[in-house]
């Protein structure tokens, strides 16, 4: 038997077009249409909130239910960095039926074998398996030549090369972004330049074999222009960044506080206006949580020892709706970055609340205040650089396929 459709009325739709004052029908696990309830539909009052796509967040690390559910996180692209790393079909096939109903897994196939950057895994296998896109996990692949037949490879496939942009030979065991803060602190540090090379190499190798390249995370000015200026050649590049690049700088390093060491670890306040530009200009497509949770057993050390990474899921809504209030985007470019784009990327029929569309909607409270709390997290853990923030941006009820979850 099918599940009553249900009407949200009251609220502001998020659509590819612009925010609508409409109401919106779910029926069989579809959007349905901008219209009115029909008799029998259920109907939800969403009176002064906004009725948004379900997020796609593009590049988690671990799937954490509860951590989805409150961000708004609908679908989550699984990186390749599990243990074992998703370098295989069955292991793939196996993330790719997790998480439903209430939350669809894309797995992105390991690129190489083992994630170690030399031998080709078994693309085709693991795209017939499930995978959504091919990844290069935590790491840059040195080898050119090696990123050169995967990016021929991907093209062939027509999948996306998620790429991790850092030139591995400059970055060494750097945790820190050369510069006033990382000499103050005696941090081991890298310039910002290793981002910028390896940008610039994939970019070329990208143009040459007309794959579909996306650069996970571009955080730095220098790498922001040859993304600009590749996007204006028509090359198919597109860029992605975590909140943490655009709220913070390496001052939140200042007193070893181990939840800001991230990677790639954080930038000059230049770096961090060049990357809140790059968001109002388009040059960025996609803004993901990078989902990494990691308990104090990873956290509680010296900063260089720590395990970089942070859990993101929980404020990767609030986080982007600041770019709203501060009048950096609008509101429907806010969700083109967290779903939107990011479902394109995948080809996956979600990520905007068109008729025919997956049913996967979040009713939003954009002025809601909270505090995040590392402690309180829903995450299975809080390793979050914004501890004790205060934010706006709450969602109120959360629909993966015209269901509630």
């Amino acid at each position: 038997m099918n599940p009553r459709p249900i009407t949200i009325v009251g609220g502001k739709v998020v659509t590819p077009e612009g925010l609508r004052e409409s109401s919106l029908r779910l029926a069989d696990g579809l959007v349905a249409g901008l219209s009115g309830p029909e008799p029998g539909d259920e109907v939800v009052d969403a009176k002064g909130l906004i009725v948004a796509p379900g997020l796609v967040d593009l590049g988690v690390y671990a799937v954490d239910k509860p951590a989805f559910r409150f961000g708004g996180i609908t679908r989550a692209a699984l990186m390749p960095d599990q243990n074992p790393p998703l370098d295989y079909p069955a292991r793939v096939n196996f993330i790719a039926k997790s998480g439903k109903p209430d939350l669809w897994v894309h797995p992105l196939a390991a690129a190489t074998v083992g994630l170690a950057g030399e031998q080709l895994a078994e693309i085709a296998l693991m795209k017939d398996a499930g995978a959504r896109g091919i990844a290069t996990g935590r790491r840059w692949i040195a080898d050119s030549g090696v990123m050169l037949r995967l990016l021929q490879y991907a093209a062939m496939l027509d999948l996306v090369v998620v790429s991790h942009a850092e030139d591995a030979g400059l970055v060494g065991s750097a945790v820190a972004t050369a510069g006033e803060m990382a000499t103050r602190l005696g941090l081991p540090s890298a310039p910002a330049e290793a981002e910028l090379l390896a940008v610039a190499r994939d970019i070329a190798l990208a143009e040459m074999s007309g794959a579909r390249l996306h650069l996970r995370q571009v955080t730095t000015r220098g790498a922001l222009d040859l993304v600009r200026a590749a996007k204006a050649r028509g090359v198919a590049v597109t860029a992605g960044v975590t909140p943490a690049h655009f709220m913070l700088s390496d001052l939140a390093t200042m007193d070893f506080r181990t939840f800001a060491r991230l990677s790639p670890p954080l930038r000059s306040e230049d770096d961090r206006q060049a990357v809140r530009e790059a968001i109002a200009d388009d040059t960025i497509d996609v803004v993901a949580s990078g989902h990494d949770p990691r308990g104090p057993e990873d956290k509680r050390l010296p900063f260089a020892d720590a395990a970089p990474g942070m859990a993101g899921a929980e404020t990767l809504l609030a986080m982007t709706l600041t770019l709203v209030r501060d009048g950096l985007i609008d509101m429907p470019r806010a969700f083109d970055l967290l779903a939107r784009n990011p479902a394109k990327l995948l080809g996956v029929a979600a990520g905007e609340l068109r008729t025919g569309a997956e049913a996967d909607v979040a009713i939003i409270d954009p002025d809601r205040p909270w505090i995040v709390a590392a402690a309180k997290m829903e995450a299975s853990a809080g390793n979050t650089p914004f501890d004790r923030q205060p934010t706006q941006g709450r969602v109120q009820a959360l629909y993966k396929g015209g269901q509630p979850v």
